[in-house]
């Protein structure tokens, strides 16, 4: 009894650091559409905690921004007024990500030292989810270091890396949570629907990458047209590019990207619609019909979130909840992962 109240006591904190990372998405997305990445140049966990509190440190930081080719190339404009500005996104980004870190580790230290994790597996799991933290922050100042030398913006590839971390870890603790949370009667074996949310979860897993790219490359404003883009589905010049570039084209060439992106997301909907009117009769099983019809719903605004996106050329607000909308599908189809596995918690 005593540790199943402990059971839900990690679980309840670990639900708030997965809020946190979705808060850390929401903020990572707003730092990079207001172009605030890198306006911190310099990566000191400890020392960077305060910020500028003077004019004096205001105009060093400021000057240190000047050396980087972003601000030579394309905020060459800026008064320190709007270096401030963007300096409060990734600021506030940074030290969100060091929140984190502490909120994770005091009371994983306080849960491990008085006993409340009975089981080795389970203090192996929280240890994961610890590491996999550390190793975002260490991706995320990897992906920044890219845009300060000769380019003007983090490299692309990066950018998706640092996402797909975001992932596991959340992953990590999402899949922990419902094994501490839900009992043995939660997940019933229901095979054809597993193996269909298993691959439709790997779908959304490549579909976020390339949502990664897209951001990266900024390839969403290219052509701000739907269904066609310019006169045709998939651009010449992306043929042509191809013909000389290869493979490679299809993760660095913007209208490409955009292209694949925009057309796996319809593929994704087309694909769970016609599963959904497939298998729902085939479980009897309540939850599972209710988690989806959520990842049916969500799907179809997901898909009109990203139209809109393009339309709209990139608005920050809309951007940034297709973002978030993208995570939530993603977390709603491994909920059904877990529920139709027969999976049973061993901590």
């Amino acid at each position: 009894m005593m540790s199943k109240q402990y059971h839900n006591q990690i679980a309840n904190w670990l639900i708030l650091g997965a809020f946190m990372v979705l808060l850390m998405v929401i903020i990572g997305g707003i730092t990079r559409l207001t172009h605030s990445g890198l306006s911190i140049v310099t990566w000191q966990p400890i020392k960077g905690i305060l910020p500028p509190l003077n004019d004096t440190q205001w105009q060093h930081a400021f000057d240190a921004y000047k050396h980087i080719p972003e601000y030579q190339k394309v905020h060459y404009y800026f008064t320190l007024q709007d270096f401030k500005h963007i300096f409060f996104w990734e600021y506030t980004h940074r030290m969100l990500g060091r929140l984190i870190g502490l909120v994770f580790f005091v009371p994983f230290l306080y849960f491990w030292v008085t006993g409340r994790i009975k089981s080795k597996r389970l203090f192996r799991r929280l240890l994961l989810i610890f590491t996999l933290g550390g190793i975002q922050g260490l991706a995320g100042w990897y992906m920044v270091k890219s845009g300060l030398v000769e380019n003007t913006s983090v490299d692309h590839l990066r950018l998706a890396l640092h996402m797909f971390i975001a992932l596991l870890v959340l992953t990590s603790i999402v899949w922990t949570v419902f094994e501490l949370k839900w009992s043995e009667k939660t997940s019933v074996k229901q095979p054809q629907i597993f193996n269909f949310l298993l691959a439709t979860w790997f779908l959304v897993i490549i579909q976020i990458v390339y949502g990664g790219f897209t951001a990266g490359l900024k390839a969403g404003n290219v052509f701000p047209t739907y269904p066609k883009m310019g006169q045709n589905c998939l651009p010449d010049i992306s043929f042509k590019v191809f013909a000389t570039e290869g493979v490679s084209s299809l993760i660095d060439f913007p209208a490409t990207v955009q292209f694949i992106h925009r057309w796996l997301g319809f593929v994704i909907l087309l694909w769970i619609l016609y599963f959904y009117f497939t298998l729902r009769k085939q479980t009897g099983y309540v939850r599972l019909k209710k988690i989806l019809l959520f990842v049916v719903l969500l799907t179809g605004l997901q898909y009109t979130f990203g139209v809109l996106v393009i339309l709209l050329k990139v608005p920050i607000s809309l951007a940034v909840t297709h973002q978030l909308t993208a995570f939530i599908l993603y977390l709603s189809i491994l909920g059904g992962i877990y529920i139709s596995s027969g999976h049973h918690s061993r901590f």
